[in-house]
C-alpha cells in the first residue's frame, strides 16, 4: 500500500514537473524569434545587405533569434520555393533580398511580415499604382537601394561632357531596371545627350546586346540590375576593349565593369532593414505603418584599374573602390 502511495506521489510529482517544463518551454519559444532570409544570388552588394541585417538582429536579440538563411543561386524560381518553405514553417518574419525574392514573398503570404532590401522601387516591383516609395500598408515594408538618379546623370555629365551618345544597358526582365533607365534617360536628354536603350533578355543575349551598345555609344549607363551585376565580367570583356566607359548604378557593377558610380552602402542598408525587423518583432512598430527606408550616405567611387585602362582622370572627391 505504501509502495502504491509512493508510486502515485512520484507520478504526480513527475506530471507537475512535466507541466512546469512545458510552460517554461512555451515561454521561451515565445521569446525566441525565427527569421527567414531569401537572397536572390551570391553577390557582394546582396551579401553585404544580408550581413548588415543579421548583425542588427543578433545585436538586438543575441541567441533569442534563429536565422534561416537561404540563397536562390540567381535562379528566380528558387525564390518561390524558399519562401514557401518559410511560410510552411511559420517563421516570424521574412527578409526578401532583391526584387524577385520580394515578389515571391508577396505572392506567398499576406500575414507574415515581409521586409525587402536591395529593392530599387517597391511600387514598380509590386506592380502598384504608384512609383513613390512610402508606407505601403499590408504586411510589406523594407528599404530601397535607389541612389538619386538625377545625381547619377549629373555624374555622367561631370566626367563625360563631350560625349554625344549614351547607351542605357539593362535587363528587360527587371522592372526596376527599366524604371531607373527611363528616369535617367529623361535627365540626360534634358542635358542634351542622345540616349538609346539596349535591353537584353537574359545571359543568353547579354554579350550580343552589350556589344551592340558598345559599338554605338560614347559612354554606357548600367542601372542597379541583378543580371548585369551577376555578369559584370562578361560586360567588362566587351566594353574595355571597345574603350567605352561605364557609369554604374551601384558599386558591385562598377567594380566589375564600370568606371564610376554614386553608391550607397549595402551593409548599412541591411542594418537599417534589420532595425525595422527588431521594431516589428518587439511589437514596437507595425510593418503596415513603416515607411520605406533609405541609406542617405552616398559616396562617389571609381574603379581605378578601369579608369586607368581607358585614360580617364577622375575629379577630386571620388574614392577608389577597394579590391
Amino acid at each position: 500500500m505504501k509502495k502504491n502511495q509512493l508510486l502515485a506521489l512520484g507520478l504526480a510529482g513527475a506530471l507537475t514537473l512535466s507541466l512546469c517544463a512545458c510552460g517554461g518551454g512555451n515561454s521561451q519559444a515565445e521569446d525566441k524569434y525565427v527569421v527567414g532570409i531569401c537572397q536572390l544570388a551570391p553577390h557582394p552588394a546582396l551579401d553585404a545587405a544580408t550581413d548588415g541585417f543579421i548583425d542588427a538582429l543578433t545585436e538586438a536579440f543575441g541567441d533569442k533569434v534563429e536565422i534561416k538563411e537561404q540563397n536562390a543561386g540567381g535562379e528566380v524560381p528558387n525564390c518561390a520555393t524558399i519562401i514557401d518553405g518559410f511560410v510552411a514553417e511559420k517563421v516570424d518574419l521574412i527578409l526578401a533580398n532583391a526584387t524577385p525574392a520580394l515578389t515571391a514573398a508577396a505572392s506567398a503570404t499576406s500575414e507574415i511580415p515581409i521586409l525587402g532590401t536591395a529593392v530599387t522601387n517597391y511600387g514598380v516591383a509590386l506592380d502598384l499604382d504608384t512609383t513613390e516609395d512610402k508606407v505601403l500598408g499590408g504586411n510589406i515594408s523594407g528599404t530601397s537601394d535607389l541612389a538619386p538618379l538625377d545625381q547619377q546623370a549629373q555624374m555622367l555629365r561631370e566626367l563625360f561632357p563631350d560625349a554625344g551618345k549614351v547607351g542605357l544597358l539593362y535587363c528587360s526582365g527587371e522592372a526596376n531596371s527599366l524604371f531607373q533607365v527611363e528616369s535617367v534617360q529623361g535627365y540626360l536628354e534634358d542635358m542634351g545627350y542622345e540616349c538609346t536603350s539596349y535591353a537584353f533578355t537574359d545571359v543568353n543575349d547579354l554579350s550580343s546586346v552589350a556589344q551592340n551598345a558598345a559599338d554605338n555609344s560614347d559612354v554606357l549607363y548600367i542601372p542597379t540590375d541583378n543580371t548585369a551585376a551577376n555578369n559584370a565580367e562578361t560586360i567588362a570583356n566587351i566594353v574595355l576593349p571597345a574603350k567605352v566607359p561605364v557609369v554604374a548604378g551601384e558599386e558591385g557593377i562598377c567594380k566589375g565593369c564600370g568606371c564610376v558610380t554614386l553608391s550607397i552602402s549595402y551593409y548599412e542598408l541591411g542594418r537599417i532593414t534589420g532595425q525595422q525587423a527588431v521594431d516589428i518583432l518587439k511589437g514596437e512598430k507595425k510593418v503596415s505603418e513603416l515607411p520605406i527606408g533609405f541609406d542617405t550616405t552616398l559616396d562617389k567611387k571609381y574603379n581605378a584599374a578601369n579608369c586607368e585602362a581607358l585614360g580617364i582622370t577622375v575629379p577630386e572627391g571620388y574614392v577608389a573602390i577597394e579590391d
